[in-house]
């Protein structure tokens, strides 16, 4: 079994666990200076409700196996855990008091390590949507926070998690310059023949 897919079974087991469950595994402020760690850990694997459970592991699923192709299971679980546990600590001073629970963060860190670990070239892999889809999801949490959006979704720890991942990727590719500009412009000719095709439909 590939170690993404672990982690998806992982997810939704601790989720079920939480959801019957009266015991807090979230992270916390609170938790983090009161000894609970192992929330560091647990608050990656549960999530709130079961559409926060469904659109993470279709997320981690694409993501995750696309990068551990790339860079193998040992490399996929230190972006993922690396990314999800910083993502949490660097986050308490924008979310006081709050529980913070899901695997959303490290996500974000596996999208990134795989949108500059993919070398450039005129290949179906890197010519598919991941790399402008983890792109334009970066660029909408940015917006959420310039917009002060705020609701549920740590939006602060989603940026936290994406420029995480960027350091694992740049590490693992050196050309991630090159890969990033022409992510970037994929992104932009997808856009194109989005509003090219939306008026014919």
């Amino acid at each position: 079994m590939k170690f993404t897919n672990f982690l998806i079974i992982l997810c939704i087991f601790l989720s079920l666990y939480y959801w019957g469950s009266t015991e807090n595994l979230a992270f916390s402020e609170y938790a983090l200076f009161h000894g609970a760690f192992y929330t560091l850990l647990t608050g990656l694997f549960v999530h709130a409700n079961l559409i926060h459970l469904s659109g993470n592991m279709i997320f981690l699923y694409v993501f995750g196996n696309s990068l551990e192709d790339e860079v193998g299971a040992f490399n996929t679980a230190l972006v993922f855990f690396t990314g999800g546990i910083l993502s949490f600590i660097v986050s308490i001073p924008f979310y006081p008091g709050a529980n913070m629970l899901g695997a959303s963060a490290a996500i974000f860190s596996v999208m990134a390590a795989l949108l500059l670990v993919r070398h450039p070239g005129y290949s179906f892999q890197f010519l598919s949507p991941i790399g402008p889809l983890a792109l334009l999801y970066f660029i909408f949490n940015i917006m959420a926070v310039k917009n002060a959006t705020g609701g549920n979704v740590a939006y602060f720890s989603h940026i936290f998690g994406f420029i995480i991942g960027m350091f694992f990727g740049a590490k693992w590719n050196q050309k991630w310059k090159e890969s990033l500009f022409l992510t970037f412009t994929l992104l932009i000719v997808y856009f194109i023949v989005y509003i090219y095709l939306s008026k014919w439909i």
